[in-house]
């Protein structure tokens, strides 16, 4: 009996459907792996590709690759605030700004309710936790294990700021710039306290242990964690 004809391919395509092209680059680079499986008599015999075909395939070749965006959070203004209260009448605010992590850290505060005309003990101590009052934020923050000191020496804790200075109210505003001070990075402030001291910071040169580790600043009757700001 004789068998029945197969359907030829096109007759089983919808009527609709149009022909499937392939790319030209794709098809270039489909012709130039086959070339290298046939024998070398036969590659004559192969279709070549047109120099539209080969213009097109060297330049996506040598196109450079588009880098990488930058992190645009990295350059963002970074802002803190650690708003100062306790047991005394000493209240206020302290604002930290970085730009980078390798920018210097401005520090602006206004603080009333100390003594008039007197110089306050002003730090950044290692804990953020103020559960039993002021004592519980720990010694100042030192990760780079230094002695005490003022703010311009090269051994100091990165928590030395020095002394605020009052006014004959015993307010106290002014702002700084600190290039140990940061809020972005490993050795971030941010989640730590500012304490504001009872006495006077004697920035290292008191002549005694005690000068090299508080700088004999006194107790603490205001501090506040410094969180980030909007």
């Amino acid at each position: 009996l004789a068998q029945p004809a197969k359907p030829h391919l096109a007759s089983s395509l919808p009527r609709n459907s149009a022909p499937q092209t392939l790319p030209p680059l794709l098809v270039e680079r489909a012709a130039a792996a086959a070339t290298k499986l046939v024998p070398p008599a036969l590659a004559p015999l192969l279709p070549t590709s047109s120099p539209k075909h080969r213009e097109l395939a060297s330049v996506s070749e040598s196109r450079p690759s588009i880098p990488p965006a930058r992190n645009k959070q990295a350059a963002r203004m970074v802002k803190a605030v650690s708003v100062i209260r306790g047991d005394s009448k000493v209240s206020g605010t302290v604002v930290f700004e970085q730009e980078s992590e390798s920018a210097p850290t401005k520090i602006t505060w206004d603080i009333t309710g100390n003594d008039p005309n007197a110089k306050r003990g002003f730090h950044i101590h290692t804990f953020g936790d103020n559960t039993n009052g002021c004592t519980s934020a720990g010694p100042h923050f030192n990760p780079y294990g230094k002695t005490h000191g003022a703010p311009s020496d090269e051994a100091r804790h990165v928590g030395d700021l020095g002394n605020i200075e009052t006014d004959g109210q015993g307010n106290a505003k002014g702002s700084v710039t600190d290039p140990l001070v940061k809020l972005i990075g490993p050795q971030s402030v941010i989640g730590r306290t500012v304490v504001v001291h009872a006495g006077t910071d004697d920035l290292g040169k008191g002549g005694n242990d005690e000068s090299l580790k508080t700088g004999n600043a006194g107790p603490r009757p205001a501090c506040g964690v410094i969180g980030i700001s909007s």
